[in-house]
């Protein structure tokens, strides 16, 4: 396993940075420098691992100031948190690899370890109290949303992951709009011109089994995974109609058969709407 954690992070040090037009410090050692970021992205303080450091990091990345054989280290590692026994460092890995995997880079490892880790992470709180903010259902739809419109990556792939993640059960609620960031993520995959009509809707079949099963018998409630796909699956209904920004500030786009896509939307959630 690759390792590239380094020293606990002075936040100060980083707000210095960040001020400094996140400017490499002079006579600085990049390497050790991402080495010191990237352990501080699965530090439990939440004012090292979402503070200045997460920006400075995220700010050299996209600058390419974090070259591409660093950027490929630096996946690998966020690849191997998906193992991590801290949540902090399985909930903030995606976000580390979707800055990545935008500016180019892919690892097939990556995204099988994403594959494995996505469907079965069981700490779905968005927020602690001492650790701070999770969100590995967020964190997770970014980086699915992205890996989904990758060449390299098959286009119903994707999409399926999210049904998966959709159907583990779960007792947490969705908090802080996550049913709509997944919802956008499947969308985004949607828009790809070389999925066929089948792959556009076939990975709602385990989903529509779900809803036409019904409530449990002795469960009062809507478990919460089935509410959970439920709000997803009505976004992503009219993300169907309106189309999906692929970049945050850019035009809609059109899903790819977004008028099978929305009939078959229809069919999956009509036998919740009378179950539940």
């Amino acid at each position: 396993m690759t390792t590239i954690d380094g020293p606990r992070v002075d936040p100060a040090r980083w707000q210095r940075v960040y001020e400094n037009d996140c400017a490499v410090p002079a006579g600085a050692d990049l390497p050790a420098l991402v080495d010191e970021l990237a352990g501080a992205l699965r530090d439990p303080d939440p004012e090292v691992r979402d503070g200045y450091p997460y920006v400075v990091l995220r700010t050299w990345i996209e600058r390419d100031v974090v070259d591409g054989p660093l950027r490929v280290r630096l996946g690998t590692v966020m690849a191997d948190r998906f193992e991590d026994p801290e949540v902090q460092a399985r909930a903030f890995a995606p976000l580390v690899l979707d800055m990545i995997v935008r500016r180019g880079d892919l690892d097939p490892a990556w995204t099988a370890a994403f594959r494995r880790w996505y469907p079965a992470e069981e700490d779905l709180r968005g927020h602690d109290p001492e650790v701070g903010w999770l969100h590995a259902v967020a964190h997770g739809a970014d980086l699915l949303g992205t890996l989904g419109l990758h060449p390299e990556v098959p286009p119903a792939d994707m999409p399926a992951l999210a049904a998966a993640r959709l159907l583990s059960p779960t007792d947490e609620l969705f908090a802080q709009q996550e049913d709509d960031r997944l919802a956008q993520a499947v969308a985004r995959c949607l828009t790809r011109p070389d999925l066929t009509e089948a792959e556009a809707t076939g990975w709602l079949d385990p989903l529509g089994a779900h809803f036409a099963a019904g409530r449990p018998p002795g469960v009062p409630t809507t478990p919460a995974h089935t509410s959970n796909a439920l709000r997803t699956l009505r976004m992503l209904y009219l993300l169907a109609d309106l189309g999906v920004r692929l970049h945050r500030g850019g035009p809609r786009v059109p899903l790819h058969h977004a008028a099978a896509v929305k009939r078959r939307l229809a069919e999956v959630l009509e036998p919740a709407f009378q179950a539940y």
